[in-house]
């Protein structure tokens, strides 16, 4: 049994993140600002209860076995039909009923130092909310740069391919979590098209271009420009196909909050990016007693394509057993 959830701190001197074991959820992010003002940037709770009560829509943990919809909770594998739980309309969202963000991890490395790091490690049985085969899941947070967040996550299949693919499900907010709402905050996304959806929020299978449509952050704009223009607001995966790259990550998104100047660049090497603006997001009392209302933060969820199982175009997110699943996600902060 895993021990109590608790929560950890990570820090350089220049920015601090708290982690805590209970879906290896970043609960708190202190970033600089130009003036070396700091800010908690991401939304949550100051205790663990509120987390473990279920209240939270996803704050900051990390979404799975198999992240964002799968379509009717369905799919068929090795000439195997599964069925997962429904908890999202008719489809199965974020691993289940009780997916990775609702499980104790254990820590099973530390270190501190210049580049200090905690790793998280899951052992997700065989059948656990209907998925197939035990697999050992692992995340490393840690500090590399002195504004710098990085998370390596890590997944293999011991006995059975199954899909995978995990997202980091942290809500934004530049300016500070308890600022309001996200909508005058800047984006570039290093997307040129996006896979659209039906009434369910299930990809239709088209690859989208963005060009000419309220989808299109190819330069930078504000996210509230034309979100009247989607109903219901973004929540949306971008095809990362344009991003320049380094040390084997591409450029995915630049989010800017133009009243503190603080900037995240985010770069990754997974194929797709969901977009999220908070659209359920209800009056949830937070941190300090901030009210979040809806659009209060903004998810940028690198991740395989929604529904990628049931959608042979896409790229695929099965992994055959003794592979290894590798997903990295590099939070570069500035101001």
């Amino acid at each position: 049994m895993a021990a109590e959830p608790e929560i950890f701190e990570l820090s350089n001197g220049r920015i601090t993140a708290k982690i805590a074991s209970w879906g290896a959820t970043i609960t708190s992010l202190l970033v600089p600002d130009a003036q070396g003002d700091l800010a908690d940037v991401v939304l949550g709770f100051d205790t663990l209860e509120p987390y473990l009560k279920g209240m939270a829509p996803y704050f900051g943990c990390i979404v799975g076995r198999v992240a964002n919809r799968i379509k009717s909770g369905k799919f068929g594998l090795d000439g195997v039909e599964y069925s997962l739980p429904i908890n999202n309309g008719p489809n199965s969202l974020h691993g289940g009923l009780k997916g990775f963000d609702k499980v104790v991890w254990d820590v099973v490395e530390r270190k501190d130092g210049e580049c200090p790091s905690i790793t998280f490690q899951y052992d997700s049985k065989d059948g656990e909310e209907g998925y197939p085969g035990d697999v050992t899941v692992r995340a490393t947070y840690s500090l590399p740069e002195a504004t710098a967040l990085r998370l390596d996550m890590e997944a293999i299949p011991a006995n059975k391919a199954t899909p995978i693919s995990l997202a980091q499900h942290t809500y934004w907010n530049l300016a500070g979590h308890n600022s309001g709402n996200i909508l005058d905050h800047l984006i570039q996304i290093w997307g040129k098209h996006i896979t659209p959806v039906d009434e369910n929020t299930i990809p239709t299978g088209e690859i989208m271009p963005v060009q000419g449509t309220p989808f299109d952050f190819t330069t930078e704009q504000k996210i509230g420009a034309r979100i009247n223009d989607v109903p219901g607001g973004y929540d949306h995966n971008y095809v990362l196909d344009s991003g320049d790259e380094k040390n084997g990550l591409k450029h995915a998104a630049k989010l800017k909050d133009t009243s503190s100047s603080r900037t995240l660049d985010l770069w990754t090497d997974a194929p797709g990016m969901q977009f999220y603006t908070a659209n359920y997001v209800n009056g949830i009392t937070g941190k300090g007693r901030a009210v979040y209302g809806k659009h209060a933060g903004v998810c940028l969820e690198t991740q395989g394509f929604p529904n990628a199982i049931n959608q042979p175009n896409f790229p695929s997110v099965v992994v055959q057993p003794g592979a290894k699943y590798k997903h990295t996600m590099l939070y570069e902060f500035s101001a």
